[in-house]
């Protein structure tokens, strides 16, 4: 991997001593490596990811491709909480790109050279950055406390949020399971419905979608299937 100059980074150096560095592969497929902050305007979630998604028998887990409606590309997981997640994110109307194994994080801790890779990065609509951990609360040793730890202190430098996320509540994750399926476009209705599903709050409870565009109405349940 070659250190890179990011554009804007004389601008934005990286204080010495504190060893912060993302290592990322950009759309073109090139491998670049650069200071914390010289990465702020990167856009990660039209990258590559940084490692290759295994499969074989007796991994312990179970990796795959999401299809996500929100940018209409496959996002992958390595294991079905993360397929939860990300579903989910697919499902947000703040979200405008999601990119998996989006970067690795370079610092120097008690133990020496480190690095980690994030589960997900996610863009808003207002630019800013998400970057998302999966990992369940009774899976978490120190070392992955630590780089949880450290993540999370880069994205508060860059502006970004940060977030460690486990286990996800049962009611709404049935709610978007059931309601993915039918979201390719495959599947296309007519406009209003479209429109009504994807609407922000649609998962959270039973509610009635009013008038149709054809002037029929109906009652959906936000019930889990």
């Amino acid at each position: 991997m070659h250190v890179m100059s990011v554009s804007g980074a004389d601008e934005r150096v990286e204080p010495a001593g504190s060893g912060l560095e993302l290592g990322f592969v950009d759309c073109g497929s090139a491998e670049r490596r650069a200071p914390l902050t010289a990465c702020a305007e990167v856009r990660f979630e039209d990258g590559m990811p940084v490692r290759r998604f295994r499969w074989s028998r007796g991994l312990g887990y179970f990796p795959g491709w999401w299809w996500a409606a929100t940018t209409g590309r496959h996002v992958g997981y390595e294991s079905w909480l993360e397929r939860d997640h990300v579903r989910a994110l697919d499902f947000d109307p703040e979200i405008t790109g999601i990119a998996s194994q989006p970067f690795w994080l370079y610092w120097t801790g008690e133990r020496g050279r480190r690095r980690h890779v994030p589960d997900y990065f996610a863009r808003r609509a207002d630019g800013t950055g998400v970057v998302i951990d999966v990992r369940a609360d009774d899976r978490i040793e120190a070392a992955d406390a630590e780089a949880f730890a450290v993540t999370a202190a880069a994205c508060a430098r860059l502006g970004w949020e940060f977030r460690r996320v486990g286990e996800i509540d049962p009611v709404p994750g049935g709610n978007v399971r059931w309601l993915a399926r039918y979201r390719h476009p495959r599947c296309a209705g007519p406009a209003g419905v479209t429109r009504r599903l994807n609407r922000p709050g649609f998962c959270g409870g039973s509610q009635s979608t009013g008038e149709w565009d054809d002037g029929s109405s109906t009652e959906v349940s936000g019930r889990a299937a």
